[in-house]
């Protein structure tokens, strides 16, 4: 039998997991967040014609959904950032402990071809690390605005959450690493909201790192750069031009990529938990119990950012 999802977020993300479960076979149900509440929802996953729940909706509103489907015991699918304080973060985990090895959180970048590419690599000695994500918030999408999104929120808003594939993708990499100092440029129409920021981190080598986000460049910026003694990786995710630099030359590596194959590999890995079957062999299964070093490292970022500057630009 087809599995049974509810999708929770009618917005373009929860849109396209509802399009892409449908997809894989599973019998697929949307609810705007507007038209329903937590306690709603909890009564419909009771009534035991649920068999997993994808939550789309803004970042400050995931707690209750999360905590209705571990009272439930359904097992859910719940968008990036998890959560953006450790005292948040602590509270989903405790709400979802019946089914955590069945849950995963979006980070669709860890099946990127790319990035698989370089979680496959030997990075132990690796001494400098940056990460970089930048595109223009007004270009996103037709007939929306930030002002008017969950982003422009100065509690769960801002680019270092909104943009947080980096950071995941850094602590992937580099297990265990040490967060220094954050800081955010801001903007006077959205007085706590980051524009830009960058995080520095240390690898537990030493290697020195950072994760730099915004909502500033004109084009998509999306990068890695990774050094170590034998090599040089620079992957550009945007223009999909990715070499490794040794003494013996210049490797160009190929790694065709149409985006939403991503989506549709994290949605296969979640439909094999929620009906009890294997996953792939992607390095980094963003299942809920082992994301949480990551999810940590994201929420202790927003919490010790320092804003430095304004900017001016115009952002309705």
């Amino acid at each position: 039998m087809a599995a049974r999802i509810l999708v929770v977020g009618a917005g373009s993300i929860g849109r396209r997991h509802a399009e892409n479960l449908t997809a894989l076979g599973a019998v697929t149900r949307v609810l705007g967040w507007r038209e329903t509440s937590a306690d709603q929802i909890l009564d419909i996953l009771m009534a035991g014609q649920t068999d997993g729940l994808v939550i789309a909706t803004a970042t400050q509103t995931r707690l209750d959904l999360i905590a209705a489907a571990g009272r439930a015991k359904v097992p859910f699918y719940v968008e990036k950032p998890l959560a953006f304080t450790p005292t948040g973060l602590a509270a989903m985990q405790a709400a979802a402990k019946s089914v955590a090895a069945r849950s995963m959180v979006g980070f669709m970048m860890r099946y990127h071809p790319a990035f698989r590419d370089l979680a496959r690599a030997d990075l132990s000695e690796t001494f400098r690390f940056d990460l970089t994500i930048g595109h223009d918030v007004t270009q996103w999408r037709q007939n929306w605005r930030f002002s008017e999104s969950y982003a422009a929120k100065p509690v769960g808003g801002g680019v270092l959450l909104d943009l947080c594939h980096e950071i995941d993708m850094a602590a992937c990499l580099f297990p265990g690493l040490s967060l220094g100092p954050v800081e955010s440029m801001g903007h006077a129409a959205y007085p706590g909201v980051d524009m830009a920021t960058r995080l520095m981190l240390a690898a537990p080598n030493g290697g020195l790192g950072s994760v730099s986000m915004d909502y500033l460049a004109p084009k998509l910026i999306r990068d890695a750069r990774l050094c170590t003694p034998q090599a040089t990786y620079s992957y550009d995710f945007a223009a999909q031009s990715y070499s490794v630099t040794t003494l013996q030359g210049i490797e160009t590596r190929a790694f065709p990529l149409e985006r939403n194959a991503m989506f549709l590999d994290a949605m296969r890995d979640w439909l094999a938990l929620v009906e009890g079957r294997p996953v792939s062999g992607v390095e980094h299964l963003p299942r809920f119990d082992l994301v949480s070093e990551s999810c940590a490292l994201i929420a202790e970022s927003w919490q010790r950012r320092r804003f430095i500057g304004t900017m001016t630009k115009e952002i309705p």
